[in-house]
């Protein structure tokens, strides 16, 4: 037998996720838990067979899971054997109790920080000057104090009003460094008696930004409330393929408006962080698909690719699936304004976004004259479903057919057999709470629907893209367990009612 070794920055909430996470990969014969320090878990895995153990190893190392970082070993059961008494594994399957990791050995992992998005910055180009300092003195001195890694992009945008600074840290040493920008600016305003107002301005690429503004745009007025301060952003219509980022300005005094920086990086961190979990658990549920050749995110976005990796230069840029992959049907709701735009000209927008998806793409008849959603209707296999709905929640972000001030969220129906229904929901809603939890979309079962011709019931998922198609993928796997349990039922009445004859 094989043991896989997961070096697991974990909390007590994620080990069921991690759980449902392993058995995708083949058969878990033992999953136990070794000594570990207060904060970093390592869990032994053993797989039924080494091309399992080998499996899980490419698809697991560095993967994703909720806020942590998974660091995945492989080691023979020969050494697995020689570990010492206090790294073998304690109670039965599942996870023993926490204890602490002995210095040396594999339980040893030193403690890693998720890594955070880079702070940048948009300053005028008469103080770049004074930010850098005498040979550079002023810049090493907040790189030294803060531990920041500062780059002034003086040579960029020659003429520019304005230059870039890139500060990557941790967010308290981002912080730090932003606000000694922000004095070393307003002190030399006064000495060169500079009598406009400087303002703070954040850059933030387009993909986070309606996070941050919130619904009907409470997040930023909650940040303006907070910190006494005036925050504008600027207009979709600025952005082009090469500049994704969009500027936010702050205005206030030091003190208020390096509160601000902090609040609003809080929230791009949390976007940041929720879209590239969502990215890698998506490549799992649909195993080697390129997410981003699908151009969600421009290259310039500063999105690392999905832990499993680009495709090499012998593979297509999508995955070959099995071609029994099941059909799946998916009620997809786009504002009725945005309708022409997916059509495209005589139809062939739509024409090619059918072929490029492998998809049947149809858009239903408006129910009423006033009607402000319309219905999309895509069949296909999974990865269909992935590519047809990224690249209209894409056409709809472009064409600017849902206000500035709200992320993209549309809203998709699934239908299920009734009997399922209750699998989906749970025990108390046990099910359906995990699964709105893990994906960040709403899912809901409407209350006392009456099953249509087909015994169906519409399940409703809506978010942003990648968490709606987490919680498609979720629920079709509910679907998948259910219909084999229905198979086997029936296989098991079958000989018995036959012996009954």
């Amino acid at each position: 037998m094989i043991r896989a070794v997961l070096f697991c920055k974990l909390v007590l909430g994620t080990y069921q996720v991690l759980d449902s996470l392993l058995v995708q990969y083949g058969v878990v014969e033992s999953c136990e838990q070794v000594n570990t320090d207060s904060e970093t878990a390592v869990v032994n895995v053993t797989y039924s067979s080494k091309e399992q153990a080998r499996q899980a190893l490419d698809k697991l190392n560095g993967f994703q899971l909720e806020t942590f970082t998974l660091r995945v070993a492989y080691i023979p059961d020969e050494m697995a054997a020689q570990q010492s008494p206090s790294q073998q594994p304690r109670g039965r399957r599942g996870f023993g109790q926490r204890g602490s990791s002995r210095q040396g050995s594999p339980g040893s992992v030193s403690k890693q920080k998720p890594c955070d998005l880079p702070l940048r910055l948009l300053v005028p180009t008469q103080f770049v000057g004074a930010i850098i300092g005498k040979e550079g003195a002023t810049i090493r001195n907040i790189t030294k104090q803060t531990q920041s890694k500062i780059d002034v992009h003086r040579k960029e945008n020659a003429g520019a009003a304005e230059k870039s600074i890139t500060i990557l840290s941790t967010p308290e040493g981002t912080s730090a460094a932003c606000k000694s920008i922000l004095e070393i600016m307003h002190k030399e305003a006064q000495d060169i008696k500079f009598t406009e107002e400087i303002p703070l301005k954040i850059l933030a690429h387009n993909n986070f930004v309606g996070r941050l503004i919130g619904k009907e745009g409470r997040n930023l007025k909650k940040i303006e409330q907070d910190t006494d301060t005036k925050i504008t952003i600027s207009p979709l219509q600025e952005l082009t393929l090469y500049n994704p980022e969009r500027t936010i300005t702050v205005k206030g005094n030091v003190e208020t408006c390096a509160k601000a920086e902090e609040e609003i990086m809080k929230k791009i961190r949390e976007s940041y962080e929720n879209d590239i979990a969502s990215m890698n658990l998506q490549a799992h549920l649909i195993p080697g698909l390129n997410l981003n050749a699908l151009g969600l995110f421009p290259p310039t976005s500063g999105m690392p690719p999905p832990t499993s990796g680009p495709p090499s230069a012998m593979t297509p840029p999508y995955p070959q699936f099995e071609q029994q992959s099941e059909t799946e049907t998916v009620h997809l709701f786009i504002p009725a304004l945005s309708v022409g735009a997916i059509i495209g000209k005589q139809g062939q927008h739509i024409k090619q976004l059918s072929r490029f998806a492998g998809a049947s793409i149809k858009i239903a008849p408006a129910e009423a004259p006033d009607a402000k959603v319309r219905m999309v209707i895509i069949t296909g296999p999974p990865e269909a479903q992935f590519k047809a709905q990224g690249r209209i929640y894409g056409k709809i972000k472009e064409e600017n057919f849902v206000s500035p001030k709200e992320e993209v969220k549309l809203e998709a129906h699934i239908r299920v057999p009734s009997f399922a229904a209750g699998r989906v929901i749970g025990k108390g809603g046990k099910t359906v709470n995990e699964l709105q939890n893990l994906s960040s979309a709403e899912v809901v079962v409407p209350r006392d629907q009456t099953p249509d011709e087909n015994d169906q019931v519409v399940v409703k998922i809506t978010g942003h893209f990648y968490a709606c198609q987490v919680a498609q993928r979720k629920i079709q796997e509910i679907l998948t367990q259910v219909k084999q349990h229905q198979q086997q039922k029936a296989l098991q009445s079958g000989p018995s009612q036959s012996r009954r004859k």
